[in-house]
């Protein structure tokens, strides 16, 4: 990957909506070449796929937590039964597996406390191998889906 291919990402990531006419301007590179770029970062994994951000707030999702989480032990199966079924948690939106203590963080987002005290209840709580689970409220998003530094 060069400069030229950094310069197409950057300028994706800021606006994903750019046609491959509008991208070779902003890159200052004819559109065939740039076309060819664009389509072996695709082919190669570097563009992982395009998709609207969506404020949650517009969709009624006002309230976010993340939660972390410690598992009761971390042996293959567990670890497997524990992401296959927190990938299926629909209002979980981001979920990382960390080193050390605890063992996972996500990210989660409901209408308000009591559907958060619900989702918490009913599926967080019992998802496989969990033996403790941790939360603190999101007051604020300072930095939010910022672009991949060149």
């Amino acid at each position: 990957m060069d400069a030229l291919d950094r310069k197409i990402l950057t300028e994706l990531q800021l606006d994903g909506r750019l046609t491959v006419t509008e991208l070779a301007a902003r890159v200052k590179l004819s559109v065939s070449p740039c076309h060819r770029r664009l389509r072996d970062l695709e082919r190669e994994g570097a563009i992982r796929g395009y998709r609207a951000m969506v404020d949650p707030a517009a969709v009624g999702l006002n309230f976010e937590a993340l939660v972390f989480v410690t598992l009761r032990w971390e042996d293959a199966d567990t670890v497997s039964a524990f992401e296959e079924a927190v990938a299926a948690v629909p209002h979980v939106l981001q979920a990382q597996r960390l080193f050390g203590d605890p063992d996972y963080l996500l990210r989660v987002a409901t209408a308000d406390l009591a559907a958060f005290q619900q989702l918490y209840d009913q599926q967080l709580a019992r998802l496989p191998g969990v033996q403790r689970l941790n939360s603190t409220l999101v007051m604020k998003h300072i930095v939010d889906d910022r672009p991949l530094p060149e």
